[in-house]
């Protein structure tokens, strides 16, 4: 009988999970001996769903939609997909194609929901629709000044194009000087802390991918042509997608209790904190829980998610181990440079629970509530003039995430800022106040009496970021390359701002790579580099 292989996943994220699940399907644990270490007592990193006083919160919201045929269906092997209406489709009388056979959100909860995104930018008082839409109520919300100003700084970007060396340039050269400073350089500061003019244009190519004007009015013209297919629209100009009837959350807690009945092993409250290794190779992992236990576990392949900084760190403190191998050799120092140069972004999210919003219902979306409530999934506060990011409406992710979705309205404002600063420092009081504040200068409540719970969610991690010693990450991963039974996965385990799909994909590649004997990673890494990568169906 052939002797098992070992693999070590740290992190029961997306990609930890995913990985952990593409080795024990199908009998593969009589294969594979598969451990997930995880640093909490939750599943789903960032994609984890927050319980509070019967009302679920997304963290970041997540949108299940991919243009990778297999996670489509990966997604709905785990979570089937609705065959009858939901809540609110009951309510509001909607319709929208229904899976045969499919599981009835009212009497289970183990179902995927069909979802229609809507979303809006806050901008000057005013709404406009996301993303940037040639539509009668742009050009009214812009006035005609506005709007000619836009056009033909527009059309000067359209012939004289400036070296994309940053952000800015990559902006300004789809969408115009005017539109970028509108609706792009106050956010992106927003979100990144720092100023376009100081970011890779990397960022705009991965997240972007092919939007700008010309392809938002492709986008509006099939629309009118009865051959559009989906894969031939834009990826931030995704209309319909799933969504897990209990929050994005619910899918990984899903999909990790069926990696253990599938025979692995799932070890919580397990913090990564030294990598050994010895002659080019990972020997083992020491993990240490909260009460300051340490644990050495050995095992012939490992897969990590977690952050490259922490990575890289972790291998280096093994080396410096009094009880770690003679042959364990230190990171070179150039690497520990690039590692602990690379930036990120973190996050705070503050949830509002509200009798009702001071916002009309505009448009011939009906909504629940009483009165109906606006039909946005997110509201992107472009406007400078506020801190918060975005708003989250999880009524309208799905009816499930809300105690009392008729009465009223659970709002996740998103903050992005830095561990350790101001305001990630403020207490939970603190926050909730400034977050009230925000929301009644607004204009979407009329003050602190018409809110009726909050809880405040700290995130640390949660956007890598393109700057600092970013530009040298090339380096950094063909030393980490050079470990043949190491694998870089996931957002965070890659330090790339990934789509939770192309995060999934990371691991999937890899488990292929390591099944297969596949010794280039070249694979894993190159998931969601090139626009046209896993874009097109």
């Amino acid at each position: 009988m052939t002797q098992k292989q070992s693999v070590v996943i740290i992190g029961g994220g997306p990609a930890g999970l995913t990985a952990a699940w593409e080795f024990v399907n199908n009998g593969g644990s009589d294969t594979y001996d598969v451990t997930v270490l995880e640093e909490t007592q939750e599943f789903g990193g960032i994609s984890r769903t927050v319980k509070h006083n019967g009302n679920r919160m997304d963290i970041g919201g997540h949108r299940f939609f991919s243009k990778d045929d297999r996670i489509m269906d990966w997604w709905k092997d785990v979570l089937p997909l609705q065959g009858a209406p939901s809540y609110d489709d009951k309510k509001l009388g909607r319709e929208h194609d229904m899976e045969p056979g499919g599981p009835d959100p009212e009497t289970t909860d183990q179902v995927m929901l069909k979802r229609h995104r809507v979303s809006r930018i806050y901008w000057n008082r005013r709404f406009f629709d996301y993303p940037i839409s040639l539509s009668v109520n742009t050009f009214k919300a812009m006035g005609f000044k506005l709007t000619m100003v836009a056009g033909f700084s527009y059309l000067k970007s359209m012939f004289h194009k400036l070296p994309e060396t940053s952000l800015e340039n990559f902006y300004i050269n789809r969408f115009g000087r005017k539109l970028y400073s509108m609706f792009f350089e106050g956010y992106t500061e927003k979100l990144w802390g720092r100023h376009p003019s100081q970011i890779s244009a990397d960022w705009g190519a991965q997240r972007v991918k092919g939007l700008s004007i010309l392809g938002v009015l492709k986008n509006a013209f099939r629309k009118l042509s009865p051959k559009k297919r989906k894969g031939e629209v834009e990826t931030s100009l995704i209309e319909e997608f799933w969504y897990p009837k209990l929050g994005p959350g619910q899918l990984w807690e899903t999909v990790e209790r069926r990696c253990v009945d599938a025979g692995a092993t799932v070890i919580t409250d397990a913090k990564v904190v030294e990598i050994r290794q010895a002659q080019g190779r990972i020997e083992s992992v020491v993990y240490e829980s909260s009460d300051g236990k340490r644990t050495e576990l050995h095992a012939d392949q490992f897969i990590s998610s977690m952050p490259v900084k922490d990575l890289v760190n972790a291998i280096d403190a093994a080396s410096h181990d009094d009880d770690a191998e003679a042959s364990s050799a230190p990171v070179p120092q150039d690497m520990t440079h690039i590692a602990n140069g690379l930036p990120y972004r973190d996050f705070v999210t503050v949830g509002l629970l509200v009798k009702h919003m001071r916002l009309k219902n505009t448009t011939d979306i009906p909504t629940l509530g009483n009165p109906p409530i606006v039909p946005d999934c997110w509201i992107y506060v472009q406007d400078p003039g506020y801190k918060v990011g975005r708003l989250q409406i999880f009524n309208n992710w799905s009816p499930y995430l809300v105690k009392d979705v008729d009465d009223t309205v659970w709002i996740g404002l998103e903050y992005f800022c830095n561990e350790g600063d101001d305001f990630w420092n403020m207490t939970d009081a603190e926050a909730t106040k400034f977050a009230i504040s925000e929301l009644t200068r607004m204009h979407v409540i009329n003050g602190p009496q018409d809110v009726l719970d909050s809880h405040r969610e700290r995130v640390k991690k949660a956007y890598p970021a393109y700057f600092d010693t970013y530009a040298q990450m090339s380096e950094l991963i063909e030393y980490l390359d050079s470990f043949g039974n190491l694998y870089c996965v996931g957002r965070n385990g890659q330090h790339r701002y990934n789509n939770m799909d192309h995060s999934m994909a990371t691991a999937i590649e890899a488990v292929a790579n390591i099944k297969s004997g596949k010794t280039s990673k070249q694979n894993v890494w190159s998931v969601n580099t090139d626009k046209s990568y896993h874009e097109q169906k």
